[in-house]
């Protein structure tokens, strides 16, 4: 094989190993079988209630447009036949799938999302009131290690040969 053809190759299975796309496959099969549910339902559930108040069947709601909507004797329909009763039945299959996705996914997700960001953020505010705590200390230190020195001591221009952060302009003894 040419280095063209592996470089291809190679970068076709790194696409289809990707995470991403592996998702997105599961998700068109958890989609498919979530729309015949969600038709099932509409089917089953919703177009008979609607259907109570007319016709039992929602999708066969129908409004002729041109001569009247009848069978003729060659077996096709005479007229214009508009079936808006589909259209409302597809309406309504949209607006459950919608529903359950933004209730049951959508809204769930965002509060969890919300919550672990305040988690977050409390998380950083008590690592700074540590780290602020910390260096509260650490002062506390250098100024009890620089009373225990003395008087001449707490202007840092001391001689340099004691232990603590002092910052002055002494002098350092060398070796």
């Amino acid at each position: 094989m040419s280095p063209k053809k592996e470089s291809v190759m190679a970068g076709f299975k790194a696409f289809l190993t990707r995470g991403n796309v592996i998702d997105l496959a599961v998700a068109v099969v958890i989609g498919a079988a979530f729309t015949n549910i969600v038709n099932s339902v509409v089917k089953g559930i919703i177009n008979p209630v609607v259907g109570a108040f007319g016709t039992k069947d929602l999708e066969s709601y129908a409004t002729c447009i041109k001569d009247p909507c009848t069978i003729g004797a060659d077996g096709e329909m005479d007229g214009i036949q508009l079936q808006w009763g589909l259209v409302l039945s597809a309406v309504l299959s949209f607006l459950i799938t919608a529903a359950v996705v933004y209730f049951l996914m959508v809204l769930p997700m965002a509060k969890y999302l919300a919550r672990r960001a305040a988690h977050d953020k409390a998380k950083e505010g008590v690592q700074e009131t540590m780290e602020i705590s910390e260096l509260e200390v650490l002062k506390e230190i250098r100024d009890a290690l620089v009373a225990q020195r003395g008087p001449d001591t707490e202007s840092g221009t001391g001689s340099g040969t004691g232990t603590g952060g002092g910052s002055g302009t002494g002098t350092h003894p060398t070796p």
